[in-house]
């Protein structure tokens, strides 16, 4: 079914313009079963983006716009007294569906970001003492303005975690903000023409399918080999966890899908390093001081890793 990859990115490329890496990633993250974080300022298309891919996934779809008085209880559900049975009946919120857009998720409280955590990494929810499955396939779309952004507050690590990959949208080249204005001419809006290419239980078979890529000895010792130097680096206060281990896998095994490729190579885990590892590791205050990045990091660290002979 890796086929179907090629029509569905085609039919997000109708709506956002040029930014095929980014559209790249975004799949391969929905396929390998992961969450996806979109980090930048307002109106480059985070938001259209995610439309875009549940339209052409065929996904159930909810969305909840973050503000600082969103409550937990209004994502996860909540119980009412129902007097015709003389108990209570639990409210679903509105995580429970296949794709969730959790909007400007950094404008929330902690805690109301914090009631997202066991839906992320169970794909449940837990209301006074009772679990809820939320249906499958489950991801999470977050977007999230830069950190110092008016009104933002970080999110917990704990969170960030739990993302396999942030991504930036960036802002369009001339040509493509000029072909984004010629396809938005008369009041037409390309969302409206986004075709369904699969549906939610196709991809849940392509899921399996990304499951059962082949990832080969030498690919996994040269996973840990990178993942390790995120936890050497002298300018990293923190490197990465094992979750991010399985993330950068499952990524890779997902890019490899994504090409046709029924087995990993070193090219598809250098493609998703950065993605899968920035939003995970610290740096320390020197290298903060002195205006480092992660990106500039993981860089460095798939340069000074010798990749495998395939």
């Amino acid at each position: 079914m890796s086929e179907k990859t090629n029509a569905i990115i085609a039919e997000i490329r109708t709506v956002i313009c040029g930014k095929d890496i980014v559209i790249l990633q975004a799949l391969a993250g929905i396929l390998s079963g992961g969450h996806v974080l979109i980090e930048d300022v307002p109106g480059v298309g985070k938001t259209t983006m995610a439309l875009a891919f549940s339209r052409a996934m065929g996904l159930d779809y909810g969305r909840v716009q973050f503000t600082p008085d969103v409550l937990p209880s209004d994502i996860t559900g909540f119980s009412v007294y129902d007097k015709n049975t003389q108990s209570m009946k639990y409210q679903p919120g509105s995580v429970f569906h296949n794709l969730f857009l959790a909007d400007e998720l950094n404008r929330a409280s902690s805690r109301t970001q914090s009631a997202l955590l066991e839906a992320m990494e169970e794909g449940q929810v837990t209301v006074d003492g009772n679990t809820y499955v939320l249906p499958k396939p489950f991801t999470v779309f977050a977007t999230q303005n830069p950190s110092g952004a008016s009104g933002t507050s970080l999110l917990p690590d704990s969170q960030m975690d739990r993302f396999a990959i942030r991504v930036s949208m960036g802002y369009p080249s001339p040509q493509d903000e000029k072909a984004m204005l010629e396809d938005r001419k008369d009041g037409n809006n390309p969302l409206h023409g986004v075709r369904c290419i699969c549906s939610a239980r196709e991809l849940l078979a392509m899921q399996e399918e990304v499951s059962r890529v082949f990832v080969g000895e030498s690919m996994l010792d040269y996973i840990i080999a990178l993942v390790g130097k995120t936890r050497s680096h002298p300018d990293l206060e923190r490197g990465a966890s094992p979750r991010a281990t399985l993330a950068l896998t499952a990524m890779a095994k997902a890019y490899a899908y994504v090409f046709h490729r029924n087995y990993v190579i070193p090219n598809d885990v250098q493609a998703v390093f950065t993605p899968v590892m920035g939003h995970r590791l610290m740096l320390t205050a020197e290298a903060e001081v002195n205006e480092r990045r992660t990106s500039d990091v993981t860089k460095e660290i798939l340069k000074s890793v010798p990749a495998p002979k395939v």
